[in-house]
């Protein structure tokens, strides 16, 4: 398996949108703060209430949404991580420092559960993203040896006319040689560049490496509330 030091030096397509050392302090200190587990939601009534800014972690079963939120946060076990597609199946809120909710939404695409369970998780999801007043971005989540897929496509379309800002975090890319990511991260820009609520920038994220976290951090810590003086 590549090292870290054996991927692409750029985290952040493009590279001029690279957060800078202040941005990234900012990032670390909030992620260093406690998170803590403040609901499950498998139905509209088990919602919590708007409050706090939300960021909201969505893609395909599998694509490491979990593990991306346990490598932002520091903890191994916050979300539950499983190799088998569908193991989450609920919305899962977590309360970051209180300045900050992230949400970790059920994959779509593979999940090994009924077919009615995913019809009543893709209704929850879709009423979530259209109508939460909190919700500041939802990042897409993209294996990054596979790039975009039908199944993303939806989405996608669903965020487009909500006006819900999103932004595409490619992930697991030391799984993908140097040369085949940079083709994967142009074919992606390409792509979301005809959707009117892409955000234009891109980031690689390797959760088991820690390639790109620290980047990743920096620009969601600009979406959180002001850090409360003492």
């Amino acid at each position: 398996m590549p090292r870290a030091a054996d991927a692409p030096p750029g985290v952040v397509h493009p590279s001029s949108q690279a957060p800078d050392a202040a941005a990234e302090e900012a990032g670390r200190r909030l992620f260093a703060g406690a998170c803590d587990f403040v609901a499950g939601a498998a139905v509209e009534t088990g919602l919590p209430l708007d409050g706090l800014p939300e960021i909201a972690f969505a893609g395909r079963s599998n694509v490491g949404k979990s593990t991306l939120v346990n490598a932002l946060t520091g903890h191994n076990t916050l979300a539950r991580v499983s190799h088998r597609p569908g193991r989450t199946q609920q919305l899962n809120f977590f309360n970051l420092a209180g300045r900050l909710m992230l949400v970790d939404l059920p994959g779509y695409g593979f999940a090994e559960v009924s077919k009615r369970d995913v019809e009543r998780w893709t209704a929850l999801i879709h009423l979530y993203l259209r109508g939460r007043a909190s919700l500041r971005r939802t990042l897409l989540l993209v294996d990054a040896r596979h790039g975009l897929k039908e199944p993303d496509r939806p989405l996608m379309k669903l965020l487009d006319e909500a006006a819900v800002s999103y932004q595409a975090v490619l992930t697991k890319i030391d799984k993908v040689k140097p040369a085949e990511l940079a083709d994967r991260v142009a074919a992606v820009a390409a792509e979301l560049a005809g959707h009117v609520a892409a955000h234009p920038v891109i980031h690689l994220t390797s959760a088991h490496e820690g390639v790109g976290i620290a980047a990743l951090r920096a620009s969601l810590s600009a979406l959180a509330a002001p850090a409360q003086s003492r």
